[in-house]
């Protein structure tokens, strides 16, 4: 799987969930270099606190595949995923878990983690900004 085209499908999932209101975070499944599952935030859509994308990317494998466990497969994610996703990767047996930007406040070491290599460090600053933008609109 071409680690640009990831890159560019997370953000453009993450806007597109930015345009819909949701907290600007996607996810994508990959399970031998094809993408299995893509998704972002979908909480006000959904009315669900779990409804985070790496949640439902997790989900939406897990039926196509038929199995829960998953541990044939990477993901990737714009953001570090919170305590509560973790666990969910954790129990889904997920070895790989690949992601943009750790934090909000992140500033210019794109070697901090394994996607950011692949990375243009334009896409990563744009997608700071987008997720920038969203918290300064819940104010």
């Amino acid at each position: 799987m071409n680690e640009n085209r990831i890159v560019k499908e997370l953000l453009k999932l993450a806007n597109k969930a930015f345009k819909k209101g949701e907290i600007p975070v996607s996810a994508l499944l990959v399970q031998n270099g094809k993408i299995i599952a893509k998704t972002y935030n979908k909480r006000e859509k959904n009315h669900d606190i779990t409804a985070h994308a790496e949640i439902l990317a997790i989900k939406k494998s897990a039926k196509k595949l038929k199995r829960w466990n998953l541990s044939d497969c990477d993901l990737y994610v714009t953001l570090k995923p919170c305590s509560m996703c973790m666990e969910v990767i954790k129990q889904s047996r997920i070895q790989n878990v690949y992601y943009l930007l750790d934090k909000l406040n992140y500033k210019h070491d794109f070697m901090k983690t394994n996607l950011c290599k692949f990375a243009y460090e334009q896409d990563i600053e744009s997608y700071q900004q987008l997720l920038s933008n969203f918290f300064q609109n819940m104010r």
